[in-house]
């Protein structure tokens, strides 16, 4: 059992205070871990800690943790890889090891992982004994912009993603860029999808930070930037109950496609899948504009995908059916409009689906 209480008055726990955002109580740090972990540790009272990670960050992400000076030994958890596992069955084994380690409701769970840690690690310590802290820490350039941050946590179910969750602000999130180090580039530009999605968003496409991508930019200028626009929008909308929706801007028919391709030899990552969408629902909307000619140039320069094929569309619409944004039965997406930081939600059909599709593949 691990308990420590540190000076209220001390350096250490003043400049753990000083994060880059603060979102609901939630601090969010972009700067090396070791001048923040180590500090923000210090101020808190915790019974116990388990850190979450999977079997390519305990491999290559723990070691940095390893290094640091923690004030505490904390147990590990390793889980299988991989988007496919983020279900009950996993969450059992991540229950089980959080029993086997005794964790009560003051102990902290630290997420050392992407998105599929960082949602699959905080639902199941947002319901184990009915919630205890978690921390986030990001090692994918998807997970630091974008799933890390704003408190949505959850799991697949019957290749309906992200459909089992909640939202539950983390105790912290600390990133730090190098962890993008031990990235294959495929993941790196899965990652800068959603960099380009923050920027379209804010009508900030011909911004330096967006048009160095996808070559390798001064990252923690980038994630600030990419990063302050989420924060902007979550304080805004906690709930997803408005303009929160326009975060989901390219994955109602991202989603699907990533879950019509999970299982399949050649699956997308999470990043092609909702350029594809952002591209189709881009097209759809009434008015075209130079906003979206940027925004596909942007998309385009960094990745080269297949044609979708049109025997898709059935599958995919039965798929976008499911989406959290629908409402009467009707499939709705959420676009950027004329301003930044405003949007257009539109109905569209099977046949809007496919019409998208065929100005994709030309």
């Amino acid at each position: 059992m691990v308990n420590w209480r540190p000076d209220k008055a001390s350096e250490a726990y003043l400049r753990a205070m000083q994060a880059t955002y603060l979102l609901h109580g939630c601090p969010i740090f972009i700067e090396p871990l070791e001048t923040t972990l180590p500090e923000w540790l210090q101020t808190r009272v915790y019974s116990n800690v388990l850190i979450i990670a999977d079997e390519h960050t305990h491999q290559f992400c723990l070691p940095i943790i390893n290094r640091l000076q923690l004030p505490v030994v904390p147990t590990l958890c390793v889980i299988p890889a991989g988007e496919s596992f983020k279900d009950l069955d996993t969450c059992a084994l991540i229950w089980r090891a959080m029993e086997n380690a005794g964790l009560d409701r003051k102990a902290l769970v630290i997420n050392l992982g992407g998105g599929v840690i960082g949602d699959m690690g905080g639902f199941c310590a947002a319901t184990w004994k009915r919630g205890i802290d978690f921390i986030q820490i990001p090692t994918t350039l998807l997970s630091m912009t974008d799933a890390a941050i704003g408190g949505k946590v959850g799991i697949d179910f019957h290749a309906l993603k992200n459909v089992i969750g909640l939202i539950r602000q983390p105790a912290g999130v600390f990133i730090d860029p190098v962890f993008l180090h031990t990235l294959p580039q495929r993941e790196l530009h899965s990652g800068m999808a959603e960099i380009v999605k923050h920027a379209a968003i804010s009508h900030e496409l011909d911004r330096p930070w967006v048009h160095q991508l996808p070559h390798t930019p001064d990252w923690f200028e980038t994630l600030r930037a990419s990063v302050g626009i989420k924060v902007r929008i979550v304080e805004e909308d906690p709930h997803e109950s408005g303009l929160r929706m326009l975060l989901n801007f390219g994955h109602t028919i991202g989603h699907a496609l990533e879950s019509y391709y999970l299982h399949t030899p050649s699956p997308f990552t999470h990043g092609e899948a909702i350029t594809i969408g952002m591209i189709c629902e881009q097209y759809l909307q009434p008015a075209q504009n130079l906003h979206a000619n940027l925004l596909k140039k942007q998309l385009m320069s960094i990745f080269k995908l297949d044609p979708i094929p049109l025997q898709a569309v059935s599958s995919l619409w039965m798929l976008m059916q499911q989406d959290k944004k629908n409402a009467s039965g009707k499939v709705r997406i959420a676009l950027p409009d004329a301003l930044p930081f405003t949007m257009q939600v539109l109905e569209i059909t099977q046949a809007d689906l496919e019409r998208s599709l065929l100005h994709f593949n030309k």
